[in-house]
């Protein structure tokens, strides 16, 4: 089973379109979470919370976009090994993922570096009422 199964066929097609950009700037790349369901969500948010750990999202269930398979993380890697401490390498491959649509999460105010999605123009409201993307797009 590969991390990128349960993720939008789009957003999926765009997780393997910034593997091979990054790869043609010399730059290696894995993804290591994409979709979520909302019982690991759920866990994620405690984290730092009521369980031990640092806290590592702001988002409950059903209000992340992993959730509805919108979103997926990556890591640099140097030499095949994740490299979390070079915020550079992430920055690079931000603006990669821009350049082919993607929203990355190291723009926003409480950045969130390894972070990528594909939304649809939908809003976490919209995918709770359950609207669907347009896979036309």
């Amino acid at each position: 089973m590969s991390v990128l199964d349960g993720l939008n066929p789009i957003v999926k097609q765009k997780a393997l379109e910034l593997l091979a950009a990054c790869t043609t700037h010399g730059i290696e790349i894995q993804i290591i979470q994409g979709f979520r369901s909302i019982v690991e969500q759920n866990k994620l948010y405690e984290q730092g919370r009521s369980t031990t750990g640092n806290i590592v999202t702001n988002a409950k269930g059903g209000e992340s976009y992993h959730n509805y398979g919108l979103a997926f993380d990556f890591v640099p890697l140097i030499h095949g090994v994740a490299n979390w401490k070079d915020a550079r390498n992430f920055f690079v491959v931000g603006e990669i993922a821009e350049k082919i649509g993607l929203v990355w999460g190291g723009r926003w105010k409480l950045r969130d570096l390894d972070h990528c999605q594909y939304t649809f123009g939908l809003t976490i409201a919209d995918l709770k009422a359950g609207k669907m993307p347009n896979i036309q797009k």
